[in-house]
């Protein structure tokens, strides 16, 4: 048991309450530990207001929904009219609706431009590996909460959208027409899918995604935060004061949390203009054909999931079966690369020939829609092996060459066209494009341990470069 700590008679109230909080509690303790005593490095950009602001808009997505949940019902053939009940005749019932709506999507362009900070400055090199593997576990239990909540309207789209991703389930062999089933609780998307879906949307994922929200936190402040030079400021080897605290480092509070609040309030006023004045935003945060009641006979003439599934949907749409000729010439030609240029002795080489063969034939015989399945789950698994696949000397893009950035950029440039392309009704051109996009997209990464390498890196400084401002 820890020691209580005493404090004088005449001492303010608030502070004897504190004392008395922490003589029960750790409150100063887990503030010092990472606020007011956890040094961040003094050259953080711009690009690191975005994890503030996701947990913000996670806080927001919480109380709006808990709000919400207090009107909507959810029943097949109550639903879509207890959520017009909410945006008519409860009491400030369109605004939190259009903040939980609106909410989901600034969740997603936050949560991307947080991502792409990551990438482009290293922050999920050594020793963040486990950061970043957590947040990509928040990333897809977003995804998961975001479906799951777009059934809940139960309008033409979330009808129509819930019912095409379920049955893709069906696709995987011998467990699939079962997973779906369950998944759907039913032979159709239904009332019970809407029950299932609401108890995960509600309940189990939000319990799942504060866990993982916190083990990132904990695991960041264990290690420390990245900065744009990918320099440690909190090594065996950095500068410190006599106190030994960081030199290129300052306190997280008060100068990043003023930092934070400045970033928060642009952020607002962002926020609120779309809702106040755009809140479906041209029919891609809501989509119109949602503001009809979900019909089991009438199938939209273009069905779409919302925007930021786009790209993994467009990705699962490239998959035809003339894109799988493209894909077993993919892997045929790396096995007989890895044969001829590596060197790995002669049973090795049959092992790396038989493996390829054998994925060619499964390839053939398993039907296209199933890869389109595991290709859509890939393009999200992949990056939770990014640590392992960048085999670059230096973390960030100030310090690689130049060409890297150019690679980065169209990057981002290709995810934005799959992006485009996911909600266009189909074409033979967008088909095209989208195929060259996913062969990218997955070039991208799987072959970042050999291009990562290339080119001449810039020398690193031993202390961050910053210039008070």
């Amino acid at each position: 048991m820890a020691e209580m700590k005493e404090i004088s008679p005449n001492a303010p109230v608030a502070d004897k309450l504190l004392n008395w909080v922490d003589n029960r509690f750790p409150l100063s303790k887990l503030f010092k530990e990472h606020m007011s005593e956890y040094y961040a490095p003094k050259n953080f950009n711009f690009w690191y207001i975005f994890g503030s602001l996701a947990l913000l808009v996670l806080v927001i997505q919480i109380v709006t929904g808990i709000f919400l949940v207090m009107h909507y019902k959810p029943d097949a053939a109550l639903a879509f009219g207890s959520v017009e009940y909410i945006m008519r005749d409860v009491p400030w019932g369109w605004l939190v609706r259009y903040m939980h709506s609106t909410g989901a999507s600034a969740f997603f362009v936050v949560v991307y431009l947080h991502m792409f900070r990551g990438l482009i400055y290293g922050s999920y090199r050594k020793p963040r590996e486990l950061v970043w593997i957590f947040g990509c576990a928040i990333f897809l239990c977003l995804m998961a909460e975001a479906f799951m909540g777009y059934l809940l309207p139960w309008g033409q789209m979330s009808y129509w959208g819930a019912q095409v991703i379920v049955n893709l389930f069906a696709a995987i062999p011998f467990v699939g027409p079962d997973l779906a089933l369950l998944i759907r609780g039913d032979y159709v998307v239904g009332d019970a899918t809407l029950n299932r879906f609401f108890s995960f949307h509600v309940i189990a994922v939000p319990l799942v995604l504060l866990g993982l929200v916190a083990a990132h936190i904990i695991a960041l402040h264990e290690v420390g935060s990245n900065n744009p030079d990918g320099v440690e400021i909190k090594g065996p080897n950095a500068p410190k004061d006599a106190q030994g605290h960081p030199l290129d480092g300052v306190p997280f509070h008060p100068y990043y949390s003023v930092h934070d609040i400045y970033a928060v309030s642009l952020f607002l006023m962002v926020f609120s203009a779309i809702i106040f004045f755009a809140p479906e935003f041209g029919g891609y945060f809501l989509e119109y054909n949602n503001f009809i009641p979900a019909d089991p006979l009438k199938t939209p003439a273009h069905i779409a999931p919302v925007w930021y599934f786009t790209p993994y949907y467009s990705m699962l749409r490239a998959i035809t079966s003339e894109m799988m000729y493209a894909l077993i010439a993919c892997v045929l030609g790396a096995a007989v690369f890895s044969a001829v240029k590596l060197k790995m002795a002669t049973l090795l080489k049959a092992v790396v020939l038989g493996a390829a063969v054998a994925i060619t034939a499964m390839m053939l015989a398993i039907d296209a829609k199933f890869w389109g399945v595991l290709v859509m789950g890939g393009a999200v698994v992949i990056l939770f092996f990014l640590p392992w696949l960048d085999n670059c000397e230096v973390k960030s893009i100030r310090y690689r060459p130049d060409w890297h950035k150019y690679m980065y950029g169209i990057f981002v440039i290709n995810f934005v066209v799959l992006a485009y392309l996911g909600v266009q009704p189909p074409s033979a051109i967008g088909e095209r494009v989208s195929q060259v996009g996913t062969l990218f997209y997955f070039g991208f990464f799987l072959l970042m341990p050999w291009w990562s390498r290339l080119g001449q890196t810039k020398p690193v400084p031993t202390r961050v470069t910053f210039a008070a401002h």
